[in-house]
């Protein structure tokens, strides 16, 4: 696909559940590529370079600490990360600073149910990563299709529809009684 004729895809199912004193940003999707292909595309660094927000300096398929660098155009912020959990291919769970992310992967006729729990810190934030979220797993879909766009981080993310990504997360959070 050329990049500049790149548009995100349907929205995916969401929800925000309290969890003690924070929230779950919940993500499902669904990809037409076996757990094996998707945990690759979540763990080996040279895959999340094409997709993830950030930049990772270690594989993340296996416990222990790491550094995840977000990317920004030129910019990076570097955050630490410990992987807390590996069970190829079908739990990952890491700390990214003071979010977690729990990716769970379950095998389907079509390919892969991919679940995202992202802990955050304030039920306001749920739609922004919703949006950003939802633009790197379409970008991810595309580099397990063999049809790479490149990574959309940042700032770049509006240029790709991330604000109106954002009105309908919210949107939809609201009407699911979560807001």
């Amino acid at each position: 696909m050329d990049r500049k004729h790149f548009r995100p895809g349907p929205l995916a199912q969401v929800s925000r559940v309290p969890v003690a004193d924070r929230w779950d940003l919940v993500l499902v999707r669904d990809l037409r590529h076996p757990p094996e292909r998707v945990w690759a595309a979540l763990t080996e660094p040279a895959r999340l370079a094409e997709w993830a927000p950030f930049l990772a300096s270690r594989d993340l398929g296996a416990p222990g600490e790491a550094t995840l660098s977000t990317v920004d155009g030129d910019r990076s912020l570097d955050a630490p990360s410990i992987v807390l959990r590996a069970d190829p291919p079908n739990l990952l769970e890491y700390t990214w600073g003071d979010d977690r992310l729990r990716w769970e992967l379950d095998r389907t006729d079509g390919g892969t149910r991919l679940t995202l729990r992202h802990r955050i810190g304030r039920p306001e934030l749920a739609p922004v990563m919703a949006a950003g979220w939802h633009l790197c797993l379409d970008v991810a879909g595309h580099l397990l299709d063999g049809d790479p766009v490149g990574p959309i981080r940042g700032r770049e993310a509006r240029d790709f529809g991330w604000d109106e990504l954002r009105a309908a997360y919210a949107e939809r959070l609201e009407t699911d009684g979560e807001a």
